[in-house]
């Protein structure tokens, strides 16, 4: 009788489907990460460019970015508060406070910008610490807290400005923060250098975990990441590169606006933050089970108020790019819907309202969602009462997924 050889299967392709076999399994059991976002992302763009074909053009493309930069960024901040399971309800109105300090600075003393800038930043900080403060050392709820500071901010943007004025600013490196562009070649420098360090850092990571023994993803995984992100990378810069003015020869209008890189480099440093050091171990051990973080020698009260002096120190960030963009700081900076969008990016995006779970890139992906229902609803003629109706309905699903997830997570055992 004889015997068949069979063809052995390579390495890589077992260590190829023993990862993707393993993902599979971890979304059935809960773990969803950002997949919601990213599948509800694409899904709206493909509704919007098929209803309305001025949604693909590279002037619409170019105002998502800034229409949704100060959410996103104060949203990325929300997030470390949110991994704690507390709310900051003053980050909108927060942001707005900042951006007043920033506007009296720089037109009522004439301070250069980046005093202004740093003024506003501190601003921000102190405001967390306080805030951070009364919720971890007096233990008054974060709901009560915020939302008393909520109210009150609105009276110091009052103040700010002087009960209702317009503060015009005026400094042009201000206003280059939403309003200018980088140059195309500088646009294509900062992409490739994105993608090559990008790359170099996940086949860093997987030899030196392979070399620990570790289990590491396999290098066709990270390829198709890095090639992902290349692609992505090439199409944006491209489409942003093309002229959007609509007559070139009196202003040219072209290149990655100056907001994106910023927003980049936040997520880059948070993302860090939040997974390679220590202190972001502390913040996931804290939202997970505070109690067991505090026998485990973990300082509770201390991650909790650095939690929300990141918080405000990110709305003041946010602040000034919302004071960019309008090019002057009003009562209404940092109110209306900014907080309620914010919230709803961070939890959008995939970040759990009960602690514990999280990335700064939840702050960026559901930041996009936003700006395109917002965006593509406006291009359609719908009034701001449906952009409010479907936003709300869009978090209440996102915030019904975590729900669910979390169930099916703790049925699987995995939570």
């Amino acid at each position: 009788m004889t015997t068949e050889t069979l063809p052995k299967q390579s390495t890589a392709d077992s260590s190829v489907g023993v990862h993707v076999k393993g993902y599979l399994e971890r979304v059935r059991g809960g773990e969803l990460g950002a997949l919601p976002a990213v599948f509800g992302l694409v899904v709206l763009c493909v509704v919007f460019s098929v209803l309305r074909p001025a949604f693909l053009s590279a002037v619409n493309f170019a105002n998502l970015f800034t229409q949704g930069a100060a959410v996103a960024v104060i949203a990325m901040g929300l997030i470390f508060v949110l991994l704690l399971g507390e709310i900051d309800l003053s980050a909108g109105f927060a942001s707005g406070v900042c951006a007043g300090v920033l506007a009296v600075l720089l037109t009522e003393h004439h301070w250069p910008w980046y005093a202004a800038v740093l003024a506003a930043m501190i601003t921000g900080t102190v405001i967390g610490f306080v805030l951070g403060s009364l919720v971890a050392k007096l233990g008054i709820p974060s709901f009560v807290v915020t939302l008393a500071a909520f109210l009150a901010f609105q009276g110091v943007v009052l103040l700010l400005v002087n009960n209702g004025t317009n503060i015009s600013i005026q400094d042009p490196t201000i206003l280059a923060i939403a309003n200018n562009n980088v140059t195309p070649v500088l646009g294509w420098i900062l992409a490739i250098a994105g993608v090559v360090i990008y790359g170099g850092i996940q086949f860093w990571q997987a030899r030196r975990r392979s070399a620990r023994g570790l289990v590491a993803d396999p290098m066709a995984v990270i390829g198709a990441r890095v090639a992902a992100l290349a692609v992505i990378a090439v199409i944006a810069v491209y489409v942003l590169n093309l002229e959007r003015s609509r007559n070139a020869l009196v202003v040219s209008l072209k290149g990655v606006p100056i907001v994106v890189p910023l927003i980049l480099a936040l997520l880059v440093i948070w993302t860090f933050v939040l997974r390679r050091t220590r202190y972001g171990r502390h913040i996931y051990a804290v939202g997970g089970n505070p109690e067991a973080a505090r026998r485990a020698g973990i300082n509770v009260d201390r991650i909790r108020i650095s939690a929300f002096m990141i918080s405000s120190f990110m709305a003041s960030i946010g602040g000034i790019i919302a004071a960019s963009r309008a090019n002057s700081v009003d009562p209404n900076t940092g109110g209306s819907n900014v907080l309620l969008f914010a919230v709803g990016a961070a939890v959008i995006g995939g970040t759990s309202l009960f602690g514990g779970k999280g990335r700064a890139l939840d702050a960026v992906l559901g930041g996009a969602v936003v700006a395109v229902i917002d965006n593509g609803m406006g291009l359609m003629g719908y009034s701001a009462g449906v952009k409010f109706v479907v936003t709300g309905l869009v978090l209440l699903l996102a915030a019904g997924v975590d729900a669910l997830s979390r169930k099916r997570a703790a049925a699987s055992g995995r939570r």
